[in-house]
Order: C-alpha cells, then sequence, then structure tokens
C-alpha cells in the first residue's frame, strides 16, 4: 500500500508542476500536451529513482 501512496503523491505532484510550468511557459499548450508533460514527469521519478537505489547499491 505504501507504493500506490508514494505513486499518488507523485501522479499529484506531478500534474501540478505540469499545469504550472505549461502555463508559465508555454500558455498556449492545450491539455492532452500538459497530461503527456505530467506523464514524462513522474516516469522520470521512477527513473531517477531506480538509478539513485542502483547508484547506492553499488557502493555497499
Amino acid at each position: 500500500m505504501v507504493k500506490f501512496n508514494i505513486f499518488v503523491i507523485r501522479a499529484i505532484l506531478g500534474a501540478v508542476f505540469a499545469v504550472v510550468l505549461s502555463r508559465i511557459f508555454r500558455p498556449e499548450y492545450e491539455i492532452p500536451y500538459v497530461v503527456l508533460f505530467a506523464v514524462i514527469l513522474v516516469g522520470l521519478a521512477y527513473v531517477l529513482e531506480y538509478w539513485r537505489e542502483r547508484k547506492f547499491k553499488d557502493k555497499q
């Protein structure tokens, strides 16, 4: 259940940051582009988590 909670938090934060960043830099973007940007942000969060864990395990 903890992993699901982390996913929900990341999804909410990804959506919020996607809306804010797209409205600041590209206000003409439509909703599908903002949703795609949010998916990319959440995906990057998981990629960076995997990379950080792998890097930590390599040091041990």
